[in-house]
């Protein structure tokens, strides 16, 4: 597809065991790629809801009566889903990468391989855009965003540079920035350590790890019982917090037992972690870092 290249299309919708009357959600329509396949697999009584904050993604949308698209962030999955009626789904779908259409229009400012202006927002109606946090961030703000979101070793002395650039003038657009960074992007690595401080940057405009621990912590509430959630993540950070949110229903310290010693989980694994064949990745490279994990919901006694 033109506007973005589905990853792990088959496995992760497998993922749903889909019932051919049951509600589902892809909650990143992006393409439409998930979607299209989740409607394959529906009669004519299923339902699927598809979530993108991103005005490109509205182009895309498809022409079924089954099929409803809203223009918003999944962050808000409960109160949408509301709106029209539903409270319990079967399935949510969630494929948590940068689109293909993201990275590939160069005035998005995603990706490394073009100049333009430092923006990275995923929604126009975002107010923060990567010109803010490079020219606005204090510096403890700036190392942390650069530190926790693009684990970068040398955080404080990135962070120092943009400071020490933008007191002379703003840096507005990526070639600017790439310079001001020189002296830590060494030949070898360059494009590593760009898309480690790219990402930190998006990250922190999009509010992507706030986004997702406010889906995840609704994802049981609202899925029926037997319910599948099926989810792609393409970094270490979202990894964790999926996978420790299946384990241990939270994201952080570990979960409360009861006298004897047993804890209750919202949800549990189902399979094992998947991740794109060879052929996948030599036919869309981008594939080649997703984890897709499955888990379908507990019911508490």
């Amino acid at each position: 597809m033109n506007y973005h290249n589905p990853v792990l299309l088959k496995e992760s919708v497998e993922g749903l065991n889909i019932k051919s009357d049951g509600v589902y959600v892809d909650v990143t329509f992006g393409g439409g790629g998930h979607s299209k396949e989740i409607l394959s697999r529906l009669g004519e009584n299923g339902k699927l809801f598809a979530f993108d904050q991103d005005e490109d993604a509205l182009k895309n949308t498809i022409d079924d009566p089954r099929f409803i698209l809203i223009h918003e962030n999944f962050r808000f999955i409960t109160q949408f889903l509301k709106f029209y009626g539903v409270r319990e789904v079967d399935g949510i779908l969630g494929d948590f990468g940068v689109s293909s259409h993201q990275f590939d229009v160069a005035e998005r400012g995603f990706s490394t391989r073009f100049d333009a202006d430092l923006d990275m927002r995923m929604s126009k109606r975002n107010t923060v855009s990567a010109y803010d946090v490079v020219n606005k961030y204090e510096y403890d703000n700036l190392r942390n965003v650069l530190f926790q979101y693009g684990e970068l070793r040398n955080a404080n002395g990135i962070a120092t540079a943009i400071i020490a650039s933008r007191e002379e003038a703003p840096i507005k657009t990526t070639e600017q920035l790439k310079k001001v960074l020189k002296q830590f992007l060494p030949a070898r690595v360059e494009h590593k350590i760009l898309a480690q401080i790219y990402q930190a940057i998006r990250i922190e405009v999009n509010q992507e790890i706030e986004v997702i621990k406010e889906f995840l912590l609704q994802v049981p509430d609202l899925l029926s019982k037997e319910g599948r959630l099926s989810v792609i993540s393409y970094h270490s950070l979202e990894d964790r917090l999926v996978k420790r949110y299946i384990r241990a229903g939270q994201f952080e310290g570990e979960p409360e037992k009861d006298f004897y010693g047993n804890i209750t989980v919202p949800l549990k694994k189902v399979g094992g972690l998947v991740i794109p064949s060879k052929q996948e990745i030599a036919q869309n490279n981008r594939a080649r870092s997703a984890k897709l994990r499955i888990a379908t919901k507990v019911e508490i006694k």
